[in-house]
């Protein structure tokens, strides 16, 4: 295998991973809200318990020399922040709390089809066919897995949040494929981190923040765990993990297939609730993760096809390999 095979295989395993650890966090984030922490609440603890780890994880590993080489780069990071992790996960929040959670899901992930017009539109980027097609695919199939037709109803703030979550979502893809090899992934992570919990503090309100929820003892299905280790697992694999994959996954591949690959994340995070809390999972859900699959399969083969491969069709330079944190 050469070295642009290898690149890609490695950006496809990063983007699945990165999916796969964001849906792991509903499951988990959801017992911690029923035992007692607000949606925003739960998200702040996230992504300043994030900020704590990965933040002296760059002092050690990267060293202070790395802080300052990101002077260059702070306006477009601090915007990352500010949209890529906190505005894409509290517009969610609003828009889940005023629609249907599958329209709410939808709207959100209408991300990747931002992120091909933006290229195509404004950037002028040619946009890789293949990748469209895996986008409408992926799209088709998220529908059936959500079910939008349970329960439609519209709310025109629930709809602007959801379009907003969409939109912070594209941010995402396009920040990163923007910083590709000119910023290191650990730091990028951490600096987004501690913007997103910094810009979120006031409207999540950490100091009512019931604290006594972490120590006791949370249902979560037919089980119970402690708090403090479901606040875990969504700060260091649902955050941690799944940021740094993320970005790691887009540097090797580019953002308009990682944003389609990104729909494995609502099959990961529907599996994971009927693992975890016993949710029923109906054939045409079932149908439909098959689907989005078959959109993220057909999408990745615009990395693959030779049309892909002049430097015209791409706005990624490839990224250096990571050094791994």
């Amino acid at each position: 295998m050469d070295q642009a095979a290898r690149t890609r295989a490695t950006g496809l395993a990063f983007a699945v991973l990165s999916s796969i650890c964001f849906g792991a966090s509903g499951p988990f984030g959801k017992a911690l809200i029923n035992a007692g922490l607000t949606p925003l609440q739960a998200v702040w603890l996230r992504l300043a318990g994030a900020a704590l780890v990965l933040v002296p994880l760059v002092l050690v590993l990267r060293g202070p020399a790395s802080v300052r080489a990101l002077r260059p780069h702070l306006p477009r990071l601090a915007v990352y922040g500010v949209t890529g992790v906190a505005g894409c996960q509290a517009f969610y929040f609003v828009a889940a709390s005023r629609l249907p959670v599958g329209i709410a899901i939808l709207l959100e992930f209408t991300g990747p089809v931002m992120v091909l017009a933006w290229l195509r539109l404004v950037r002028r980027v040619p946009v890789h066919r293949t990748a469209v097609v895996g986008v409408a695919v992926a799209v088709a199939g998220l529908a059936m897995v959500v079910q939008v037709w349970a329960g439609l109803r519209l709310d025109g703030i629930g709809l602007a949040a959801g379009l907003g979550a969409a939109a912070c979502q594209a941010a995402y893809f396009l920040i990163i494929d923007r910083l590709a090899g000119r910023v290191d992934p650990l730091a990028m992570t951490a600096v987004g981190c501690v913007v997103a919990a910094a810009a979120l503090t006031l409207i999540a309100v950490p100091w009512a923040l019931p604290w006594g929820t972490l120590a006791a003892a949370v249902p979560i299905g037919s089980h119970t765990a402690p708090g403090w280790l479901l606040a875990a697992w969504i700060i260091v694999v649902s955050t941690v993990v799944a940021y740094l994959a993320g970005t790691a996954g887009v540097q090797r591949l580019s953002a308009q297939v990682a944003g389609a690959i990104c729909y494995t994340e609502a099959v990961a995070a529907t599996l994971i609730a009927w693992a975890a809390l016993g949710e029923r999972l109906a054939p045409v859900q079932m149908a439909g993760g098959v689907i989005v699959l078959a959109g993220a399969f057909i999408a990745q083969r615009a990395v693959i096809e030779p049309a892909a491969v002049p430097a015209a069709s791409s706005p990624l330079t490839p990224a250096p390999a990571l050094t791994p944190p």
